[in-house]
């Protein structure tokens, strides 16, 4: 059985420009949690990590082997190591936390949670943002949450991981033609369709990589050459940040394949994780 580890690929709306797998793909051998979410549920590491330990206890219950695949490093932690258990965060405080301009947020963490503050760059201000609101909220910083990490399923079964980590600069030349392949498979009707849902634009299945290039292509507020340019380049962006998160992120002792040939059975659009379990 193959269980999906990538956040684009749960939402059934996102069938091209997530790369899902076909049904001729999938032919013989089981998949599971590939267009799972529709788009106007957001599908959170938590919600996810307990879908995917359901299906990894009923594929061996039938005697079968899961093997998850997928590039979001964050869903594979949460499934491993666990979830903090934080409680929910008051709206009020998210809101006021939300609304700090500039490097606010950022100035009062380093007063607040220095120790988050100094691992964070000033820039990433989601992070800062979601750091400052637990701090605020419960009176405990977020590393000190993450300590009592709870439900990870690593110390249950037997792991065979195995990381690929292809050449960088293969990685985003194929990108960038992996990109415009999209187009040419129905990434733009796919992204139309998707907009005439009028979903929340908070929604993740709304930021998934390409949706906001097309969407303005389809607005006409940039050209069609802006619009490749674009997705490409956001395409290039996501693949460094899973470079360094898959280098550095993961144990030590996971295998990884670092370097192989130009393959055009293979597609580089991204690094992932493979991980058998037993």
């Amino acid at each position: 059985m193959i269980i999906n580890a990538d956040s684009a690929q749960v939402y059934a709306d996102l069938q091209v420009l997530s790369a899902r797998p076909d049904a001729g793909e999938m032919a013989g051998v089981e998949h599971r949690l590939f267009g799972a979410w529709d788009g106007a549920q957001a599908c959170s590491a938590a919600t996810w990590a307990a879908r995917a330990r359901d299906e990894i206890a009923a594929c061996h219950a039938a005697d079968g082997v899961p093997i998850l695949v997928g590039g979001t490093g964050l869903y594979l932690r949460v499934l491993l190591d666990g979830i903090a258990p934080i409680p929910e965060i008051d709206p009020d405080l998210r809101a006021s936390v939300r609304a700090l301009h500039g490097d606010a947020a950022y100035k009062l963490l380093q007063i607040e949670d220095p120790l988050r503050a100094s691992e964070l760059n000033p820039g990433d201000t989601q992070r800062i943002a979601r750091a400052l609101e637990v701090k605020r909220s419960t009176g405990v910083t977020l590393g000190d949450w993450q300590l009592a990490r709870a439900g990870g399923i690593a110390e249950l079964v037997d792991l065979h991981p195995l990381v690929v980590l292809p050449d960088r600069n293969l990685l985003y030349a194929r990108s960038d033609r992996r990109f415009e392949a999209m187009l040419a498979r129905g990434a733009i009707a796919e992204v139309e369709a998707l907009l005439a849902r009028a979903l929340d634009p908070a929604l993740p299945v709304m930021h998934a990589i390409g949706v906001a290039e097309i969407a303005a292509f389809l607005y006409d507020e940039i050209s069609e050459a802006q619009m490749i340019a674009a997705g490409q380049q956001a395409t290039r962006n996501y693949a460094k940040r899973q470079f360094t998160w898959f280098r550095r992120q993961v144990p030590a002792d996971w295998p990884c394949i670092e370097a192989f040939g130009e393959s055009e059975n293979i597609d580089l659009g991204a690094c992932f994780a493979s991980i058998l379990l037993k």
